[in-house]
């Protein structure tokens, strides 16, 4: 008895798309909601991504950190959160 390959099926293009789409970086959302934006990887409410940072600069981070009692992650939010919502970047 011979083993033979399964017959190929051709896929239509609309498949293959919906296929791609549904990959968690496929791209399927081009919202600006914060609802539809799946970039990075689900923490809770949150989304998880890498952050490349200078030595000095983590340093000066965890100084304010221990300084004010609160974690990494929270000071780099706040961070963020003013330099986006002032006029840093206007």
């Amino acid at each position: 008895m011979a083993i033979l390959k399964r017959p190929q099926r051709p896929i239509s293009p609309s498949v293959e798309d919906a296929f791609i789409a549904g990959a968690p970086d496929g791209g399927g959302s081009t919202s600006s909601t914060p609802e539809a934006y799946n970039k990075g990887i689900p923490k809770g409410h949150k989304r998880q991504i890498s952050l490349t940072i200078a030595p000095e600069l983590l340093q000066r981070v965890d100084e304010i950190a221990k300084r004010t009692g609160q974690a990494r992650a929270g000071i780099i939010n706040m961070a963020i959160y003013r330099a986006l919502e002032g006029d840093v970047f206007k």
